[in-house]
């Protein structure tokens, strides 16, 4: 095998793809531009969709309560809460039926029932009971339900202090003790929790996507053009055509993981989503708690990690491809392959699931754990040979099949 001739085969489907706008939209245009507005774009959206139903006020009924003056005037005095008109009918039940419709409606967000004489209940030192009703899965409605429920619970313990105040009895009577939570986590940890879980599953999506249409055109693509069969007629042999392609195809792939990640840090430093300034960084430092970062070396850590992934899919694709009698043949073959390479990826998001020497020989998803942990700053070194080492095994198990499927006539040339 000279190495002249697979640089010149690698050198001219280069030159190929670079003509080839599906080609240059796969491994630049939506690494590059699309997937990082994509990804800052749906942060910024949910952002100010949480904060605008947080801050907006819910619309409330209040059930009965009519025998409750003290509690009701106090719950309507909350600037927290919108309140619905009482309802006009009588019969318990059909105004019960009558408002768990409405919530579901989303008419309003959520309803109190306050029980007869609660008050009378609660001075002779009864336990009546307060049903909230609200729309379970729904935003609006669980921020309207816990800002009820906090205004209860706040209103008992009013209630319990002064109980206790009027017997002669200190407060702590019914509080001996507070609890606090202290944080131990440093902030690379911490940001690499958050982060190690995305990262990974972007990284192989990255890889997936960069390889396909570069696997496609330089094999099913060929096909249909008709230059295949010159291409066998050149000096160069099997394998080395094989692998000029195949570096074409891993070069897709890893254009488009460095793009996007050189795209998405840039923008995120651009817009304060990465390394924060102004106010985020400011409420962190007022409230005392570390800004989650993530550890640098962490970072070049996964890059190193992505290259006999991006080999194995490379090389995969490729041989998939091949055996496609066009291009949309090899696309009805390829796509479906996502789930299954997402699937690791989504698993390793999933939590308890810890990296060890087993999970470390399962393809894909040992990338998920060592990534998430390599973010955090944790180096298991044992882990990461295993990891770097099993799938560089799997990778050249691909590569051999590509080049022995490229050997057979009955693959190049299906009919």
């Amino acid at each position: 095998m000279k190495l002249h001739n697979v640089l010149v085969v690698y050198g001219k489907e280069l030159k190929d793809a670079v003509r080839d706008r599906r080609t240059l939209i796969s491994t630049v245009l939506i690494p590059t531009v699309m997937m990082p507005l994509m990804i800052f774009g749906l942060l910024r959206i949910m952002s100010k969709v949480m904060s605008s139903a947080h801050e907006d006020k819910p619309l409330v009924s209040i059930v009965a309560g009519g025998d409750s003056p003290q509690l009701v005037a106090a719950l309507r005095a909350s600037d927290r809460f919108r309140f619905a008109p009482p309802a006009d009918d009588a019969d318990p039940q059909r105004r019960e039926e009558a408002l768990e419709r409405q919530i579901a409606e989303k008419k309003i967000r959520a309803a109190v029932l306050i029980p007869p004489g609660f008050e009378e209940k609660l001075r002779a030192d009864a336990a009546p009971a307060i049903e909230i009703l609200h729309y379970e899965g729904e935003l609006k409605s669980k921020f309207a339900a816990d800002g009820l429920e906090k205004f209860f619970r706040d209103f008992r313990d009013r209630h319990v202090a002064e109980t206790l105040a009027s017997h002669g009895l200190p407060a702590t009577l019914m509080k001996p003790f507070d609890i606090t939570r202290r944080n131990v986590a440093p902030p690379e940890k911490v940001g690499g929790n958050l982060a190690g879980g995305v990262v990974p599953y972007l990284i192989i999506l990255l890889c997936f996507t960069g390889a396909m249409y570069p696997a496609i055109d330089a094999t099913a693509g060929e096909k249909e053009r008709g230059t295949m069969e010159t291409l066998l007629c050149s000096p160069a042999r099997r394998v080395e055509i094989v692998l000029g392609k195949f570096l074409l195809v891993l070069t897709g792939s890893l254009s488009a993981v460095l793009l996007s990640l050189a795209s998405m840090a840039i923008t995120g430093t651009a817009t304060g989503m990465i390394f924060p300034r102004g106010g985020l960084a400011s409420a962190a430092a007022a409230s005392g708690a570390p800004l989650p970062t993530i550890d640098p070396m962490g970072i070049f850590g996964v890059l190193a990690m992505v290259l006999p992934v991006a080999v194995l899919f490379s090389a995969l694709q490729l041989t998939v491809a091949l055996f496609a009698r066009s291009t949309k043949e090899a696309q009805s073959y390829i796509g479906p392959m996502i789930f299954f390479v997402l699937a690791p990826a989504i698993i390793g998001m999933l939590p308890g699931i810890d990296l060890n020497a087993r999970l470390a020989l399962v393809p894909l998803l040992n990338l998920s754990l060592v990534c998430k942990e390599m973010l955090s700053g944790v180096w298991h070194w044992h882990y990461i040979a295993l990891i770097f080492g099993s799938t560089c095994v799997y990778a050249a198990v691909a590569l051999g099949l590509a080049v022995k499927m490229f050997n057979r006539e009955s693959v190049l040339f299906r009919t």
